[in-house]
């Protein structure tokens, strides 16, 4: 049975959103950029449910603004310049972005709405547990005077007004941050008013002021209310006695290269026929509904933006990305009981780790298991005198990262170091090329990717002198910082076959495209997609011969049309497919003939979920594999990913579990099914709701305790 969700819901029906078929079976297809708007509004959805703790709802919302940021930023710009591209042979792709461009602006124009109802609630909330946030127009003499001392302290001198007369275009002010557009005039009987803009300094000092506690009651300011409050001290000296002050916000095309989910034709008439537009260009604009109409029409000029651009009315506030800070005053109780990592007793004590995992294969499951097990490990690597080489792939790193300090150790003691550093990791480019800098002056061969391919993998290989290799197969970066808020699996084996392959991976990204057969792992872009096309043939063959046929998937992303009408296939034969999926998903459940056979659970908790785990019957002796790939073209065509096989039967257990605890979610799951009413899962009798992330925690807990 299905319930309901907590936030305003709409009806939505199968003509209200985007569905394309594919050509030669005619089977629905749910765009990618649709499914991404569902999955952005379940984010949303977490922050209007009263069990979630205060401050984490308004991290949600932090979250949810700074998402839709990004996907303006990447993927509409894309859609955008399809949709200019002025090539004649790009006609149908044009048209196809066009209606993909209006979809998301409606969805877009319902989900604002619910979003400023969310913000207030939230707020109004915050008063009860005596935090309160006060505008320009509330604040105390008192409270006035210690803004106005704040201002001169911190604030004097970053804070310098622009005059909208004085330049052509908004061309230079980083879409990053915040803007209040400014209208002054001078008392008397014929006011002219002028118009300025300027910049929030939220690098100065954060989005939030707290102003003096007062009969145990917390105040705190907007920055934006800050210098509303400031603004006769910002004109100091021009005579201007009235001031008025809207913000706004407007997000540009992220001067990325088009998607390479795109077909390579398409983008190639995109590149010849797009049509004279700047990269970096604006493309959304959010603004105060009270700015004045004479401001309004000042701010839009100066933006430039064109008919298929997104002008959105919004509340007061903008650029919620920074709820995402939101302080706490002293309120601990209001965000989630922390749940300190675990170190597993098989991987503590004095014991090499490495020797460990030469007997056995070896598994964590971070942020519930602890990520300095993997530190140790290559610590250890770095030191013993058994170990020759070290290979990592690096996708994300963080900015004081441990993992590269090993790494570094180790070159410095003699280990043939090699790291394969992805430099167009989105968002991540500064810090990794920092880092690779460094690297190199340690002596480390540094591998800056492979042209054409994205190195999206997450392998380690560990060459020892004494008994067999060692390799650590991930789903996740090996990065610290995400190692506290993703969950994601790793694989530590020293099984010859798999890190046989492992190393293989190596040479082929340092040769790439020359053929290599890997016979365990799952390679892309090399035989994946094929190796999992023929894993679900088999259990629509099996299923049609009478054996135990299921599919059980764990996964970030569904949208390669390949994968999409396979799974179709398999579902048209009666094989049951219960997926967990986080995010874009292109399938349309419940439509019969078709899809009946298809559930999907979608998990929106305190941990962002990021593990993907696949689980085939076949036939009654399953097969278990874990790895770094979504089923997404990037993925499966233009990226090296990695997928392993799993053969110990405990941690294939521990994997069966992770996805099975995901597909009982009644607390945190939602249905996905094609309509973005993102339902809530409820199983009959079931009185206590199920808490998968709670429910893994503990049984980590409990399972620590009895070894």
């Amino acid at each position: 049975m299905k319930s309901s969700c907590n936030i305003k819901s709409f009806s939505l029906q199968k003509s209200d959103f985007m569905v394309t078929r594919n050509r030669k079976k005619e089977k629905p297809y749910l765009e990618r950029d649709i499914s991404w708007m569902y999955f952005n509004r379940r984010i949303l959805q977490e922050a209007t449910r009263s069990h979630v703790p205060l401050l984490e709802r308004m991290a949600f919302l932090g979250i949810y603004s700074n998402n839709l940021d990004e996907f303006f930023r990447v993927r509409v710009a894309s859609q955008n310049r399809i949709a200019e591209c002025m090539d004649k042979s790009a006609a149908k792709e044009r048209e196809k972005a066009k209606k993909l461009l209006k979809q998301i602006g409606k969805l877009n124009a319902r989900y604002v709405k619910d979003y400023e109802e969310a913000v207030s609630t939230v707020t109004q909330e915050l008063k009860k547990e005596n935090i309160y946030l006060v505008s320009d127009s509330e604040v105390t003499p008192e409270q006035l005077q210690f803004i106005q001392s704040f201002y001169k302290e911190k604030l004097n001198g970053f804070i310098v007004p622009v005059w909208f007369s004085a330049i052509k275009l908004l061309d230079c002010e980083n879409d990053e941050n915040i803007y209040l557009a400014v209208k002054v005039s001078k008392s008397g009987s014929k006011p002219s008013p002028d118009y300025a803009f300027l910049e929030l300094p939220v690098n100065i000092c954060g989005r939030f002021v707290q102003l003096p506690d007062h009969e145990n009651k917390s105040y705190l300011m907007y920055l934006d209310d800050v210098i509303r409050c400031c603004l006769p001290l910002v004109f100091e000296g021009l005579d201007y006695d009235k001031f008025e002050a809207y913000a706004f916000k407007f997000t540009r095309d992220a001067e990325m290269e088009i998607d390479n989910d795109l077909r390579t034709g398409t983008l190639q008439k995109i590149s010849k026929g797009v049509k004279s537009r700047k990269r970096g260009e604006p493309l959304r604009v959010i603004y105060d509904n009270h700015m004045p109409k004479d401001l309004l029409k000042r701010v839009l000029k100066k933006l430039d933006l064109d008919s298929l651009d997104t002008v959105i009315e919004s509340g007061r506030y903008q650029n919620h990305k920074d709820l995402m800070k939101f302080p706490d005053c002293g309120h601990s109780n209001l965000k989630y009981p922390k749940w300190p990592p675990i170190l597993k007793k098989e991987l503590d004590g004095p014991e090499s780790l490495l020797k460990k995992i030469q007997q056995k294969d070896r598994f964590i499951h971070v942020p519930y298991h602890s990520f300095d097990s993997f530190i140790r490990v290559l610590q250890e690597a770095a030191v013993s005198k058994q170990v020759t080489s070290i290979k990592i792939t690096l996708y994300r790193l963080a900015k004081e990262s441990k993992v590269v300090k090993a790494l570094i150790g180790a070159a410095r003691n003699g280990k043939k170091v090699t790291v394969v550093i992805e430099l167009l990791a989105r968002f991540d480019e500064a810090s990794n090329i920092n880092w690779s800098k460094k690297m190199q002056d340690a002596g480390i061969k540094v591998i800056f990717g492979v042209e054409g391919l994205k190195v999206h993998s997450k392998i380690t290989h560990i060459g020892m002198k004494t008994g067999p290799d060692i390799a650590c197969i991930s789903t996740g970066n090996f990065h610290e910082g995400n190692a506290r808020m993703y969950t994601d699996c790793m694989l530590m084996t020293a099984y010859p076959k798999l890190v046989k392959d492992v190393n293989q991976v190596f040479e082929f990204i340092e040769r790439p495209y020359t053929p290599i057969h890997f016979k365990e792992l799952l390679v892309s872009p090399n035989e994946m997609k094929n190796k999992f096309i023929t894993l679900i043939n088999n259990e629509i063959k099996n299923k049609k011969a009478g054996k135990p046929a299921y599919i059980k998937i764990k996964i970030n992303h569904i949208t390669d049309p390949i994968m999409v009408d396979k799974l179709y296939e398999a579902s048209e034969a009666g094989v049951d497919i219960d997926l967990v999926v986080r995010g874009n998903c292109s399938l349309i459940t419940d439509i019969p003939d078709l899809s009946t056979h298809i559930r999907i659970h979608g998990i929106i908790d305190r941990y962002l979920e990021h593990s993907r785990i696949f689980i085939f019957a076949n036939g009654g002796e399953e097969k278990v594999f874990l790895g770094s790939a979504d089923w997404m073209p990037r993925n499966l065509d233009h990226r090296i990913e990695v997928i392993t096989p799993v053969y110990d039967p405990a941690i294939k257990g521990e994997m069966k579990r992770i996805v099975e605890y995901g597909l009982k979610d009644t607390l945190q799951g939602r249905v996905v099914d094609g309509l973005g009413d993102n339902q809530f899962w409820s199983e009959e009798g079931q009185e206590t709701p199920f808490r998968s992330q709670e429910a893994l925690y503990n049984y980590y807990l409990a399972e620590n305790s009895e070894e």
